[in-house]
């Protein structure tokens, strides 16, 4: 069955679908509306009921409802009949910066006041700093330098006149200081801007406060951008952004895609500019926010200027430059009066292009001029004296009050100092027994290490190998012989003295061993050595005879009881930077079998050679960021038959002096 098409559907069964669906729409957004006043209702009642006074305890009830101006206009009501002086100072500073994000400044500050002057009367220290430095925010956006940087100053005085500030006046005097930063650009003071994010920068990390470390992190990039440091500028604005993108902020992602997209347009990288910067503007119309309107609309006339759309960019500019001078926002019209200006000179309308640039300049005077500069320079000169002063003042008082305990201390340092050479003495005891035992395992480890390898058995069976070939009458493979026997011999001896050898030493050491032990298998054993061309032998250190006892195991439990085609090969190669990799491969009857064999003897031979080399590696690790690993795999055919087996040693190459026993 086929349903019919809506268009089909007769007109009035049409109607009662759309009314049915905006009754269940309407009842859906009334239900929601419902459940987020009831939260508030609840909020607020127990504010009122607790009434606290700390901005952070009013903040952690109400601060889901702050961007709300019908909840806050309510609050103030409620709290003024309950005479609850911090609520309606907070509600109204709330109120003052919802007025500001949709560019009613005159509104805002006027509700900032209000709410400054109850903090007065409540004396409440932390609403009153709140409130003028929202009053020095909502001036600066209005790019009114002196009032601005008067409410700043004066919270960042109160604030530091407290001696033990909570973290909402800590909090404060950051956005303070990071106001303050922000007039400096304004007036081209970047090294004095730069100080003051920076100082901001410091109390919000320490507060872990994203949004603030945000806004810093803009401002270091705009610092950086007037000074033509770009690339310095970008990796801030990306910073910010990213703090931003965490915090979910509208507003800051707008301030970041046009910071950006201007560097972007410096850089000469119109498209990408072009993009980031109409992605700017679509999210300021979403905020209605008029000076981040005024802003996107300039710098994307400006992109699309440089990229040669002049019919676009003029409309964009004048879009910009008439939202500005709505709002009175002195910079945007300079901003956009120097580029329409330019544009016009491009089109050659030097009457149009003289006439904004004319704009631009007075405007400009208003904003940077010389009693501004001067203005500054003595809130500078103010802000050290007093600095030193209370310096001076806090150094005094400690004066006194070590003067006080300095006869006190003189005993503790004393009793200190004996405490302490006392501590000191057991440890270095501590220590040097340390050390002397872990000499002494070493020094064991090496005997019993020499103790193998002089293995009696071995000498005994060596020497009459080679006498046998003197009885026989073969006189130069007894002589042969014997010279390998005796640079064997000389190698295991100059080893027992020496910790650890090239590896390269000890290959050769090994091919003597093989050579000797290979006499009484009739020279029936092809034993080969290969190394990957990478590795350079002579630079890496091995412990000395660290391989021998793989290779007496190889012979002696693998390939003793094999009667033909007896292989070991020994391969070195690398498979990670910090490692070199050593394998000793034989074609013997395998582990399984060899027990088994060693069962039925009657005189077991018991290898203790693999054990102390264990405990040689596990030594010699220690001055290394690694540790060795040994591997043996048994090998087997197709059928599942034992074919031999292969023992895998990774010996660490990177040494590590910070690594301690």
């Amino acid at each position: 069955m086929k349903y019919p098409s809506l268009h089909k559907i007769p007109y009035n069964t049409n109607v009662v679908l759309t009314m049915l669906l905006f009754c269940l729409m309407h009842s859906s957004l009334i239900n929601a509306q419902d459940h987020t006043n009831s939260t508030f209702d609840s909020d607020v009642t127990t504010l009122l009921s607790l009434k606290p006074v700390h901005y952070a305890s009013i903040d952690s009830l109400i601060k889901t409802h702050a961007r709300d101006s019908l909840k806050m206009k309510a609050l103030i009501k409620d709290s003024k009949s309950r005479n609850y002086l911090e609520g309606e100072s907070y509600a109204l500073n709330a109120l003052g910066v919802i007025y500001r994000n949709v560019s009613l400044y005159e509104a805002s500050i006027k509700t900032h006041e209000t709410a400054k002057a109850i903090a007065d009367e409540a004396e409440n220290i932390e609403l009153q700093i709140v409130s003028l430095n929202n009053i020095g925010v909502a001036y600066r956006r209005m790019d009114l330098v002196k009032p601005a940087l008067d409410f700043h100053t004066k919270a960042l005085d109160i604030a530091r006149s407290v001696k033990n500030p909570s973290e909402t006046i800590s909090y404060n005097i950051a956005v303070s200081q990071n106001s303050i930063g922000n007039i400096y650009l304004i007036l081209d003071q970047y090294e004095l801007a730069l100080k003051q994010f920076e100082k901001s920068i410091a109390i919000e990390k320490k507060a872990g406060n994203r949004l603030g470390l945000a806004i810093n992190y803009q401002n270091i990039g705009y610092a950086y951008e007037a000074q033509g440091e770009l690339e310095n500028a970008l990796r801030n604005y990306k910073l910010s952004l990213e703090f931003n993108e965490q915090i979910n902020s509208n507003l800051g992602r707008v301030i970041c895609y046009n910071s950006i997209g201007q560097v972007y347009i410096k850089q000469r990288k119109y498209i990408d500019a072009k993009v980031i910067i109409e992605k700017a503007l679509n999210k300021a119309l979403t905020i209605n926010d008029q000076f981040y309107i005024a802003a996107s609309y300039i710098n994307l006339g400006w992109v699309q200027k440089e990229m040669g759309n002049l019919s676009t960019a003029e409309r964009n500019l004048k879009n910009g430059l008439k939202v500005a001078k709505q709002y009175n926002l002195n910079l945007s019209i300079v901003e956009a009066d120097k580029h329409l200006s330019d544009l016009y000179n491009t089109t050659n309308d030097y009457q149009s292009a003289l006439a904004h640039y004319k704009e631009s300049v007075e405007v400009e005077k208003t904003i940077n001029n010389d009693r501004n500069l001067r203005y500054v320079n003595d809130v500078i000169i103010q802000y050290e004296n007093e600095a030193k002063n209370n310096e001076i003042k806090a150094l005094a008082s400690e004066n006194q009050i070590v003067k006080s305990k300095l006869e006190r201390n003189k005993k503790i340092f004393w009793y200190s100092m004996l405490a302490l050479a006392i501590i000191v003495g057991v440890l270095v005891g501590l220590y040097r027994n340390r050390q002397l035992s872990q000499e002494k395992q070493i020094l064991t480890l090496e005997q019993d290490m020499l103790r193998s390898q002089m293995n009696p058995h071995f000498i005994f069976n060596s020497l009459n190998s080679i006498k046998l070939y003197i009885i026989n009458n073969e006189k130069e493979n007894a002589v042969y012989y014997l010279n390998k026997f005796s640079k064997l011999i000389r190698k295991i001896l100059v080893a027992s003295s020496e910790k650890e050898n090239s590896l390269e030493d000890e290959l050769d050491t090994m091919k003597l061993y093989m050579n000797i032990e290979n006499i009484r298998f009739s020279n029936e054993i092809n034993f080969e050595i290969e190394v990957d061309d990478t590795i350079n032998t002579a630079s890496i250190k091995v412990p000395s005879l660290v391989l021998q006892p793989f290779l007496e195991n190889a012979l002696w439990h693998g390939l003793s009881s094999k009667k033909d085609d007896k292989k070991i090969v020994l391969y070195v190669y690398r498979t990670q930077e910090d490692f070199v990799t050593i394998s000793i491969t034989d074609n013997g009857i395998g582990r399984k079998e060899a027990e088994k064999i060693n069962q039925d003897k009657l005189l077991k031979r018991k290898s203790v050679g693999i054990a102390i080399t264990k405990a040689r590696l596990a030594n010699f690790s220690k001055g290394y960021t690694n540790d060795y690993s040994i591997t043996i795999e048994d090998l087997y055919d197709a059928n599942q038959q034992p074919i031999g087996t292969r023992v895998i040693v990774d010996i660490p190459t990177r040494s590590s002096v910070l690594k301690t026993a």
